[in-house]
């Protein structure tokens, strides 16, 4: 599958590979497998998606978010590794909602992160094992983090 020529059929323009904001690298590459680090939800424009599922965000909001971070890792990984070609698959995602104690709907937040990796990769590379976890904060008040491990090809 070609995933680059997917993005294009999709319509889908991916944003510039958002700088770390902290004292940390992108990712880090081991052997076949790629470790990204924690991405947020940064629109085009520079903003950041904020607030707290349960009271500020409803969950097609943070639906919403989780894909918005889900392009920004995709640039991300365009960035290491050169072409999204590479990726093989998707292993582990861990995504993380900032929420209140009430809110138990991680999963259906994380599916906007989710769908979209299966919408560009396909079901056999995009979906790997996941877990959706809320947080009390995350940094910069954004309303959701993803972190992953890919298999990419040498």
């Amino acid at each position: 599958m070609d995933t680059e020529k997917r993005l294009n059929d999709l319509g889908i323009e991916l944003p510039t590979a958002p700088k770390p904001i902290a004292n940390y690298v992108g990712g880090v590459r081991v052997g076949n497998l790629l470790f990204m680090s924690g991405c947020g939800p940064r629109r085009n424009d520079g903003t950041l998606v904020t607030g707290k599922l349960g009271t500020d965000l409803t969950v097609e909001l943070g639906y919403d978010a989780a894909r918005i971070v889900g392009l920004n890792m995709l640039a991300n990984i365009r960035s290491i590794v050169g072409s999204l070609d590479r990726i093989e698959r998707v292993v582990k995602v861990l995504g993380m909602v900032n929420c209140t104690p009430e809110f138990f709907e991680m999963p259906k937040v994380i599916n906007g992160f989710s769908d979209l990796f299966v919408e560009i990769l396909g079901p056999e590379r995009g979906r790997g094992a996941r877990s959706a976890v809320g947080m009390a904060a995350l940094p910069n008040k954004i309303a959701v983090e993803v972190e992953m491990v890919l298999e990419v090809l040498a």
